[in-house]
């Protein structure tokens, strides 16, 4: 029988991750840790050596960085429906990876008051955050989806990053973003992974 282990923190990145776990529907044990013990610890350490969560384990083999584990759970569990076939997976893995790149990047740098100059903006990745800013409005406005016609783990990483970027303000609150994450967060996986989380928290 195959297992599947999840360790995060309720207040990180790992909410991605648990998200994807709901969506997917299938049974998993969840293992929290602590920023400042055991995720430094030798046990975790094994796991993922820049002792950072989330990561899995699926039947022995490890897998950490949100945008791989969504992109990983969606293909080990395909009855889920999570990716698109094979031939119409070019907006899925483009927004997928956009949001892993330039997205993080640009938000992270805006969040340290990096200011990257015109001349800089051709080496990073993201170019400038407004452009960033603007190509991700594009790819949701008017949309339900990110890629296609149904919902896909491109969504649940793409639609945390949004809600992520608005709650902390590190993403404008721009109409076409909150109306493509409205129906993300209606999902009943959204909402149990959020009341999973909120009760880890908690405790």
């Amino acid at each position: 029988m195959m297992t599947l282990v999840f360790y995060t923190n309720p207040q990180s990145r790992g909410r991605i991750a648990r998200w994807m776990l709901e969506e997917v529907g299938a049974p998993y044990d969840t293992v929290l840790l602590g920023y400042a013990d055991s995720m430094k610890a030798a046990e975790y350490l094994a796991i993922n050596p820049m002792g950072k969560v989330p990561a899995i384990v699926h039947d022995g083999h490890v897998v950490t960085e949100c945008a791989a584990i969504c992109a990983y759970l969606a293909d080990a569990f395909p009855d889920a429906g999570l990716a698109p076939p094979t031939t119409g997976r070019a907006d899925y893995y483009r927004w997928l990876f956009f949001a892993a790149g330039p997205v993080e990047q640009a938000v992270i740098d805006r969040s340290r008051k990096i200011e990257v100059t015109p001349e800089q903006g051709r080496m990073v990745g993201y170019g400038s955050y407004d452009t960033t800013v603007d190509a991700l409005e594009a790819a949701v406005k008017g949309r339900s989806f990110i890629a296609g016609d149904r919902f896909s783990a491109a969504d649940v990483y793409v639609g945390s990053h949004i809600a992520w970027g608005m709650m902390f303000g590190t993403l404008p609150k721009r109409e076409a973003f909150e109306s493509y994450l409205a129906g993300l967060t209606a999902r009943p996986a959204f909402q149990r992974a959020h009341q999973l989380d909120e009760q880890a928290a908690a405790a």
